[in-house]
This record gives C-alpha cells, structure tokens and sequence, in this order.
C-alpha cells in the first residue's frame, strides 16, 4: 500500500519535523525542499524517506543543526572547506556558492568539503553549477556503514561512493550524470525493502557473501547480527571509480576514509572534491557550445533500439520524472511514511 501526497504539502510536512528538530525555519524549508526534489526527480532513495535516519543522527549527535560551511583554506583557485556535521543540503550549497564564484572570478576551482552530513543527491550541486554556465565535476566518499564490496571481497568496505558530472548545452537541457558506483544506491535497497520487493540479480551478496535477490540483507541485520553487501557497477571497473571516490572525496578533502569498525551510528558522513570550470574562460567557448550540441543532436538522431521510446542523455529522465510528480503527487510506501510519522513522533510533533 501507499500515499499520494502533493510535493508542496509533502515538503511542509518534512519541514515541520526538522524544525522540531532544532532546525531553523529557513534551513528546514532548503532542506525539506532538496529532499522533495529528489522524489520529483525519481530518486525516492534520496528523498523524504531519509528523515528518520537525519531525525536520528541528531540526537545522537551526529547531525548538527543550523551549522555553516567553513572556510580552512582560500587562494582563490583553490578552496578548502569544512562542512562541521551540518546538513550536506546547506553545506553543500554554501560550498558550492564560494566554488562558483571563485570559477567565475578566476575560470576555475578546485573545491574540497570534508565533513559534511549527507549531502543528499549530488546532481543537484552539477545543476547548480550547469546553470551558471559552468562544467563540474563530483567525486564524493560516503562516511557510514561500510554497504559495498570491493571486487573480490565479501562483505561491504565502504560506501556507495557516487561521482557526478554536470555540462551545460547551450539552447537545450544540459547534461547532468550522477551515479553511485555502487550497482544501485543504497537507498534504492531500503524502498525496495519497505516495499517488499526483490530486486535484480548481480545486485546483492548476502553476509555469506552468496548471490541474493533479497534488498532486507542491507537493511536489518541478518540472523548472526551482519549484514550483506552491494556489489558495484560495472564489476572491477566499478570498483576501481569507487576506491577514486574514497581517496578524492574522503583522503584529499580531510574528511577521511573509512577503515573502522561497524557501528550503529546514524549519521552519515560524506566528503566531496569539487571541479568547476568556466568554459567562457577557457577560450573554447564557441566551439564548445557548438561541437557539444552536434554530438547531442548526432545522438538523438539515430535510430530507437526495440523496448525505448527515445535516445536520452543523462538529466533528460529526472526531468520528465519531475513534471509528472508535480502534476500526479509524490507517492510513499506505507512503511516509509510510518518511519516518518515515527521520526516526527521523537521530537514532539505530529505530521
């Protein structure tokens, strides 16, 4: 079973338990709002379903409200920053903010943010980026339980580790790619769970280590207490973009790498090393604009394989996602939107 809530009412509603929280009202309502964006745009793994686990992790006191981004290190080229356990969703922002003025100001700039609370979709900072005209590229570590295997190994290392890579396209949509390099996202294996479905093969191990089609292996402990592991996309080439994510995202930005013991904690903690270039500044900026809209156009034109409607490039579902949400609601599966009733209940309010 499930609910079909309007994206606005949705959104209010989240906002409601964050400031319960201890959230102020404009943080609530950016927060609320990037996490209802992800469910317009498809990715219900990025969504409102996360509310208990950012209700947990601030009172355990992983996640602190109303914190700011700080500044370690400004040469203008290059930033350094700290996101201090705030909400990735302003963090992020306000790092995202300094990083593009610098690129503006200077063609381009290399951005680290270590320490940021989960960071939430990270095409959201490329379509930021995209459009102030400017090409970015993410590399992101995920600080929590280990949910990923390395090829050849057995039970999770590390994070769904996602890279992102956003480019404007003069007169069209730009092209917005963001995956984790995980097979699926680890939020994906937690709906998939809450709607008691079982999910494709070669997705998941079990903690055995075996082959299962079972999402629950990731998301409650198993009989001997362990969990299972997701596998990574693209098999050892995957795997390979995910061990760059860790030691670009989580090394180079201070935030660190995983290699601890599993704990129960609830926060989840994301580094980020950010690239932004100016095209304009480059001085190919005719030519970029024109040569990227051939291949698009080269792309699009050629013939559709049986089972498609459309050749697409990265954005263009998010995009069609979002305008049918808008118009037909947000549905949630009936557990999740307990497990938000729930989250609301521990700090005092009712949604």
């Amino acid at each position: 079973m499930s609910k079909t809530i309007p994206a606005h009412d949705l959104q209010a509603q989240v906002a409601t338990i964050l400031i319960a929280a201890g959230s102020s009202r404009e943080e609530a309502d950016q927060v609320a709002a990037n996490l209802v964006l992800a469910n317009l745009s498809g990715h219900d793994s990025h969504g409102v379903g996360m509310v208990p686990r950012y209700v947990d992790a601030v009172l355990e006191k992983g996640l602190s409200p109303n914190a700011a981004v700080k500044v370690n290190l400004d040469i203008g080229t290059m930033l350094s920053l700290d996101g201090q356990r705030g909400y990735g969703q302003i963090v992020g922002v306000q790092a995202m903010e300094l990083g593009m003025a610098r690129a503006k100001q200077h063609g381009s700039c290399i951005m680290t943010l270590g320490n940021a609370h989960h960071l939430g979709r990270i095409g959201h900072f490329a379509e930021m980026a995209v459009a102030q005209g400017l090409v970015s590229i993410h590399f992101v570590n995920v600080m929590s339980r280990p949910v990923v295997a390395p090829w050849g190994g057995a039970d999770g290392r590390f994070g769904t580790n996602p890279c992102c890579i956003g480019v404007p396209l003069e007169g069209r949509e730009p092209f917005v790619l963001d995956f984790a390099t995980s097979r699926v996202a680890q939020g994906k294996m937690r709906v998939a769970h809450n709607k008691g479905i079982q999910v494709e093969a070669g997705t998941l191990i079990d903690e055995k280590g075996n082959p299962t089609t079972d999402p629950g292996v990731v998301v409650v402990p198993q009989s001997n207490g362990l969990f299972g592991a997701l596998m990574t996309f693209g098999e050892h080439k995957g795997y390979g973009m995910a061990v760059a994510c860790e030691l670009l995202g989580g090394a180079l930005s201070g935030g660190g790498t995983w290699h601890h013991p599993t704990t129960a904690a609830r926060a989840v903690v994301n580094g980020m090393l950010t690239i932004l270039i100016d095209p304009a500044k480059l001085g190919t900026q005719a030519s970029f604009a024109r040569e990227a809209d051939a291949f698009v156009d080269w792309l699009k034109k050629g013939p559709v394989a049986p089972g498609f409607d459309a050749v697409k490039i990265a954005g263009d579902p998010e995009r069609a996602t979002r305008v049918a949400r808008r118009e037909e609601g947000i549905t949630v599966d009936d557990q999740t939107w307990q497990e938000i009733l729930d989250a609301g209940a521990k700090v005092g309010v009712a949604v």
